[in-house]
C-alpha cells in the first residue's frame, strides 16, 4: 500500500469512528459495484448517510471541502440510486462529507458536514 492509499485508510479510518461515536450504524466501507464507489455507507434512525472522506493536509493547496465539485456529486448520487435499488432500501438519502485534515503534529481534525450535497431527488 503506498502512502496515499494509507493516508487515504487513516482518514476513512477516523471517519468510521466517528460516525461510530455519533450513533451511526456503519452498513459498507467503500462499496464497489463496477464504475459505482462510496467511501462509507451509514444508518442512523430512518436515514442513509452516503459519506465521501476527502483528506488533505493543513496548509496545503486546498482544504477536504473544496475538493467536491459537481462531477463528484452527481457520481456520488449515481452510485447511491444504484445502491438504493439493488438493496430496495428505502431509507431517507443523505449525501454528507467528512473532511479530514493532517495536522503538522500528525493528528487529525475532523469535520463532518451533515446533507453537504443536497440531493433534490
Amino acid at each position: 500500500m503506498g502512502l496515499t492509499q494509507q493516508i487515504g485508510q487513516r482518514a476513512e479510518d477516523a471517519a468510521v469512528d466517528y460516525l461510530r461515536r455519533h450513533g451511526f450504524l456503519i452498513r459498507e466501507r467503500n462499496w464497489r459495484n463496477g464504475r459505482y464507489e462510496i467511501d462509507i455507507i451509514a444508518q442512523r434512525w430512518d436515514e442513509i448517510h452516503f459519506v465521501e472522506v476527502k483528506s488533505r493536509k493543513t496548509g496545503g493547496w486546498s482544504t477536504p471541502e473544496q475538493a467536491i465539485d459537481e462531477h463528484k456529486f452527481r457520481s456520488l448520487k449515481r452510485a447511491a440510486s444504484f445502491y438504493l435499488a439493488l438493496h430496495h432500501a428505502v431509507e431517507e438519502p443523505f449525501f454528507d462529507l467528512m473532511a479530514v485534515e493532517t495536522l503538522p503534529n500528525g493528528e487529525l481534525e475532523l469535520r463532518f458536514v451533515e446533507d453537504a450535497m443536497q440531493s433534490h431527488w
